[in-house]
């Protein structure tokens, strides 16, 4: 396979950023399939037909079924707000066509589960987007792990800060609507923590939570895209119906404790997604603001000359940094995409599924439930009971 036509439906944030990593592509890693940027598809049409120009897209449609329906479309990419994964992904199963769907996959662990059994039925090639596993300094944890050098792991903690509605007045986006959303900060940031636990550590075994709506009402929004939104502070307020705190305790089935936090009210806190591993023979710390860097801390080092090091994983001994700058030149967020869309290609060449698939969409689906039943509950869950 040289080549893959590509069919998007969405075009905001995340549109943006597959737009993006389907064009770079080609560029730095030219031995993967090429694709191939058929069709924007969207329900506004100015929308649609300004992202599909701005972004370089041949086409554009304005129902997902047309575009479903085309022939010359071989990959949907679904980066569509929540609620609507399922419907969509149930449709291009049946019409035959392989799929990338952004996390979290479905609104319930019920519709996920439905989803994976429609693609595995219909044969086609899934892909769910956890985008921070294609970080070069997360590879470099997973091989340190994989390896052995951090020794038997102990304990996995991570946290998701974000500050972008701290104010109260902040309009009330979809985000923050459970009937579109799924979830509030634990679908939207907890998912990509517990992915990076399950690809770093492996499966949980039980897990309890809490969580918290600290602003309960907001003002209708006019506009919004992204993590941005523009509304009148006097327009009238409606409920908001998601979590805006997480927390939750986890016990891994190889009898790692884990701890995970996902807050959009973290003031001075734009994105920081990170983690840290404490082994019994070293630990690693990643914070992705400053996502080319690992630290690293081994206990076999010389006593005069412990402590954590930074590792700049920007030279060609990390993955996918050949491809890209002379060592110590970073690379970005967008970039974690482009190794995602690498995976998918590659995968499509090799007629394979790549990872993570929908499998992993289930399984982190499987956490989020059990967290949110053992609130309810107000007690520990098993994962595997969901």
């Amino acid at each position: 396979m040289k080549s893959v036509n590509v069919g998007m439906i969405g075009y905001k944030f995340m549109g943006k950023a597959h737009s993006h990593a389907y064009k770079d592509l080609p560029m730095f890693f030219p031995a993967a399939p090429r694709p191939v940027m058929k069709a924007l598809c969207g329900r506004d049409e100015a929308g649609v037909s300004k992202a599909a120009v701005q972004f370089g897209w041949e086409s554009y449609e304005t129902d997902y079924r047309k575009l479903l329906e085309r022939d010359d479309i071989d990959l949907v990419d679904i980066n569509a707000p929540s609620n609507a994964h399922k419907d969509i992904v149930l449709a291009a199963a049946k019409a035959g066509k392989h799929i990338f769907c952004e996390k979290p996959l479905a609104l319930t662990l019920a519709d996920s589960r439905e989803m994976l059994e429609a693609v595995e039925q219909a044969g086609v090639t899934h892909m769910v987007g956890f985008n921070y596993r294609f970080a070069p300094a997360v590879r470099l944890a997973k091989k340190l792990v994989e390896e052995g050098r951090l020794g038997r792991i102990h304990h996995f903690r991570a946290w998701f800060l974000q500050d972008w509605i701290v104010d109260p007045d902040f309009p009330l986006v979809w985000r923050l609507q459970k009937e579109i959303a799924g979830s509030g900060s634990h679908g939207d940031l907890g998912a990509h923590l517990i992915d990076l636990a399950h690809y770093l550590v492996g499966d949980m075994e039980e897990v309890i939570g809490m969580s918290e709506t600290f602003v309960r009402e907001r003002p209708a929004a006019d506009s919004m895209t992204g993590l941005s939104a523009k509304g009148s502070k006097d327009a009238p307020k409606a409920p908001v119906t998601v979590d805006d705190a997480t927390l939750f305790l986890a016990r891994f089935k190889n009898g790692a404790l884990g701890s995970f936090e996902a807050t959009r009210f973290a003031p001075g806190h734009r994105c920081t997604n990170s983690f840290e591993i404490n082994g019994s023979q070293g630990s690693v710390k990643f914070d992705f603001e400053r996502m080319n860097e690992l630290m690293v801390y081994f206990t076999d080092d010389a006593p005069d000359v412990q402590g954590f090091r930074r590792v700049l994983a920007t030279d060609a001994a990390h993955a996918y940094m050949d491809a890209w700058w002379p060592a110590g030149h970073t690379i970005g967020y967008e970039h974690t995409f482009i190794h995602e869309v690498l995976e998918l290609m590659t995968a499509l060449g090799e007629k394979r599924q790549p990872v993570p698939d929908f499998r992993d969409g289930v399984k982190c689906q499987q956490v989020l439930e059990a967290v949110d039943v053992s609130i309810e509950q107000r007690q520990w869950i098993r994962v595997e009971d969901r």
